[in-house]
């Protein structure tokens, strides 16, 4: 009887079999110990903790990443040239438990240092460490900068690089392999629709950031992924229909339902207009959120203090887990 197994009642309680916070604080390394009846009990009451892919870093000391790793970049080879990145540990970082990972991507003429200080318009990681800071399931903050300031990808080379990444970063820290993200605002949102369209199955879902289809590219795309867009409507940089059209890509890809557009705010309003996409993928869904704005990466509303860009894109990758 898998109630009766002593170490899943090191775990779970009679009290609270199906206790969701307790799941999510089953290990990797506690999951392999239990015998197969613990672990198809495990499967019925916990069916998040059997879906964790961890990486090669899982229960092992990082040897590359360090608390420093914010501040002094990391260097790899891609492409016969040298490129760097910054990584940022969670508070009191447990080689044990399987992080979520999510890249960061600066937009043109920007680097990866102001995303890290939260400056040129920016919020510190597009402001999500505070929010990520109270989930169950910890969060490494994966930062690159791309050449030139942006993210031309020319013959993919971009995406080759960020791959690149991802295996340097696995191999040394203990990533969840289903729980990889990418935001960015302008280029680094083009960037994170490219690595949805190349990585496919490899990435979970992306929050782009008043993006664009064409400047870094998208090879393949024909894969679902789980896509959060967000736009303004007097974008004269990157037009509001170039954004439809990546939303458009990823609404056929996740199979969602046809709908008549959605309306736009009304100008001078200030407000936004959020729609949730019926009809697609149960874990494929597609958000789109089109403000009365500009070219900005940190919209408000009127009233508010705070923009609602990095609360829309939390919302949207916490629920993946």
């Amino acid at each position: 009887n898998v109630h009766k197994t002593p170490l899943f009642q090191l775990f779970v309680s009679n009290d609270d079999l199906a206790s969701k916070p307790l799941c999510d604080k089953l290990t990797t390394a506690a999951m392999m110990a239990i015998s197969l009846t613990s672990l198809l009990g495990l499967l019925a009451l916990c069916p998040t903790a059997l879906s964790v892919r961890p990486s090669s870093g899982c229960n092992k000391a990082p040897t590359l990443v360090t608390s420093s790793s914010t501040t002094t970049p990391l260097k790899i080879t891609s492409n016969n040239k040298q490129r760097e990145f910054f990584v940022r540990l969670p508070p009191n970082y447990d080689s044990a438990t399987p992080h979520r990972l999510i890249f960061t991507l600066h937009a043109l003429g920007g680097t990866a240092q102001q995303v890290i200080a939260g400056q040129g318009g920016y919020l510190p990681y597009y402001g999500l460490p505070p929010l990520a800071n109270s989930s169950s399931v910890p969060t490494v903050f994966v930062i690159p900068n791309g050449l030139n300031n942006g993210w031309q990808n020319s013959n993919g080379e971009d995406v080759t690089f960020l791959r690149s990444v991802l295996s340097t970063v696995e191999n040394d820290l203990c990533i969840d392999q289903d729980l990889r993200f990418s935001t960015g605002f302008s280029y680094g949102a083009a960037m994170s629709y490219s690595l949805a369209c190349s990585l496919g199955k490899e990435i979970r879902a992306v929050a782009v950031l008043s993006g664009n289809p064409q400047i870094s590219g998208c090879a393949a795309g024909s894969e679902p992924v789980a896509y959060y867009g967000q736009h303004g409507t007097t974008d004269n940089v990157l037009p509001l229909a170039q954004a439809r059209q990546m939303r458009d890509r990823f609404l056929k890809n996740n199979g969602c339902a046809s709908q008549a557009e959605p309306a736009v705010p009304a100008a001078g309003s200030q407000r936004k207009v959020k729609t949730v996409y019926s009809g697609c993928l149960p874990d494929k869904p597609v958000t789109f959120v089109v403000f009365d704005g500009s070219h900005v990466p940190t919209p408000k509303e009127p009233g508010e203090s705070e923009t609602f860009a990095h609360k829309e894109t939390w919302e949207f990758f916490s629920q993946f887990k």
